[in-house]
C-alpha cells in the first residue's frame, strides 16, 4: 500500500509505504478544536514508513484527549496540519490526518474515540468498535498484524 498525500499548498508532501497499524476517528475536544469539525480521522502508522519530501512541518505542543502532550505538525506556509505524535502511544509513529491524503476515502476508521465527546448531530455506523475515551486493550482492538508490528 502506498498512500500519498500533502498540505493544501503542496509544499509538503508525504507517502505511506506501508499500511496503516490502525485508523481511529477521535471525537475529543482537542481534535475538534484543531479540525474546526466533529472529529478528526487519524492513521496511526510507524515514523519509518512515513517518507516526507518538501517543506519541513513545524510542530507545536497541545494537551489531547487524554490530558497528555500531543505534538501538531504543520505546514509552515499554508498552516495544514499534516500529522501528530501523541505522548501515550507507544513506538515510534505518527498519526496522519487521513483529511490530507490525495484519496480520503482510502482509508476508512477502524474504531472511534473519545466518543464522551460526540457531538450530538453526528451518527456513528452500526457495529464500530466505540469507545468513550481512549481504549486500554489493544489485543480486543488492533489486528494480530498489527499488534505484531507494534511490538517489533
Amino acid at each position: 500500500m502506498a498512500l500519498q498525500g500533502g498540505c493544501s499548498c503542496g509544499n509538503i508532501r508525504y507517502t505511506l509505504t506501508n499500511a496503516p497499524l490502525i485508523v481511529h476517528a477521535c471525537h475529543c475536544r482537542d481534535c475538534q478544536r484543531v479540525t474546526g469539525g466533529p472529529h478528526v480521522i487519524n492513521i496511526w502508522i510507524e515514523r519509518k514508513f512515513v517518507e516526507r519530501s518538501g517543506a519541513a512541518p513545524k510542530s507545536f505542543l497541545l494537551k489531547g484527549g487524554s490530558g497528555k502532550d500531543h505534538e501538531v505538525f504543520f505546514c509552515p506556509d499554508c498552516g495544514t496540519y499534516v500529522w501528530s505524535r501523541y505522548s501515550v502511544a507507544p513506538g515510534d509513529c505518527l498519526f496522519v490526518r487521513a483529511g490530507t491524503l490525495d484519496d480520503p476515502a482510502a482509508v476508512t476508521p477502524d474504531v472511534h474515540i473519545f466518543t464522551r465527546s460526540k457531538l450530538p448531530w453526528v451518527r456513528l455506523p452500526e457495529g464500530v468498535q466505540c469507545f468513550e475515551a481512549a481504549y486500554k486493550d489493544f489485543s480486543a482492538v488492533w489486528r494480530a498484524e498489527s499488534l505484531k508490528r507494534l511490538r517489533g
